[in-house]
C-alpha cells in the first residue's frame, strides 16, 4: 500500500468512540491562544521520510499541538524540543515545526506514534492502543529501509517490543532507560530508548537538551 492511501485510512478512523468525542470536542472548544485556528481534530498520520532508515515513535498527539495542526509533534512544546534536536543532528532542514506547509522536511527519519488521536489526560486505554497499533505495524512494513527505532517514552518502547513479540521473536525482558541501545535480533531493527520530550520532562530537567542530543548522536553512530 502506498503511504498516501494508508494515511487516508488513518485520518478516516473512528474506531474509538471516547477518543473521537474528545478530539472533536477540543477542536470545537479550542484554546484561547488558537481561536483563529481551524483545528485538525482527526487522527494524525505519520510524517517524514518513509524511505528512511529510522523510525521515531511517540505516544499520541497533543490536544493543542498535533490535534490542532494535523502533523506529528507540531505546534507544542514537545515539538519545539524534538525538531531542534533533529535539525542539529541533520535529520530536519529547519529547527521549527509550527504548522503544515511551513517548509519542514525530514531526511532519513519517519515520525509516528502508538496512538493517532489525542487521549484524555494523555492516557490512552489499553483497548485504544490495541485498536491503533496495526497502523504502526503497517508503517513499519512500508519502511523498506528501516534499520532502527527511537522510542520516545516508555509506552512507545513497550509497544515496539510487543509488536515483535507478537511475531514470535524471542526477546529478553528489556528495561526502559534513557539512551540505551537494544539489539532485537539478527536482521531486525535495533531500538534506542529516550525519555519523551514532553514539557513535563523538559521543564523539570528530567530530559535536557544535552541528554536528547546524545540520543540522536547514538542514532547517527548506529547508521554509520
Amino acid at each position: 500500500m502506498e503511504i498516501e492511501k494508508f494515511n487516508e485510512m488513518i485520518i478516516d478512523c473512528r474506531k474509538c468512540p471516547r477518543l473521537v468525542e474528545f478530539r472533536e470536542r477540543i477542536a470545537r472548544e479550542k484554546r484561547r491562544a488558537y481561536l483563529g485556528w481551524e483545528y485538525w481534530g482527526r487522527p494524525v498520520p505519520g510524517f517524514g521520510d518513509i524511505r528512511g532508515r529510522v523510525m521515531a515513535v511517540g505516544l499520541a498527539p497533543g490536544p493543542h499541538g498535533s490535534n490542532r495542526t494535523g502533523r506529528m509533534f507540531t505546534g507544542d512544546a514537545s515539538g519545539v524540543f524534538l525538531y531542534r534536536a533533529l535539525h542539529k543532528a541533520g535529520f530536519a532542514n529547519q529547527p521549527t515545526s509550527t504548522r503544515m506547509n511551513d517548509g519542514l522536511m525530514l531526511q532519513d527519519i519517519f515520525i509516528t506514534a502508538v496512538c493517532r488521536c489525542v487521549p484524555p489526560g494523555n492516557k490512552p486505554a489499553r483497548v485504544e492502543i490495541s485498536n491503533c497499533l496495526p497502523y504502526l505495524v503497517e508503517e513499519i512494513t512500508l519502511m523498506k529501509n528501516i534499520q532502527g527505532f527511537v522510542a520516545l517514552g516508555r509506552i512507545a518502547f513497550e509497544n515496539i517490543l510487543s509488536i515483535y513479540r507478537n511475531r514470535c521473536v524471542a526477546l529478553p525482558r528489556f528495561e526502559f532507560k534513557h539512551n540505551i541501545f537494544y539489539e532485537l535480533g539478527n536482521n531486525l531493527p535495533w531500538l534506542i530508548s529516550s525519555y519523551h520530550p514532553s514539557q513535563q520532562n523538559t521543564s523539570t530537567g528530567r530530559l535536557t537538551r544535552e541528554m536528547f542530543d546524545q540520543v540522536w548522536q547514538n542514532v547517527i553512530g548506529r547508521l554509520l
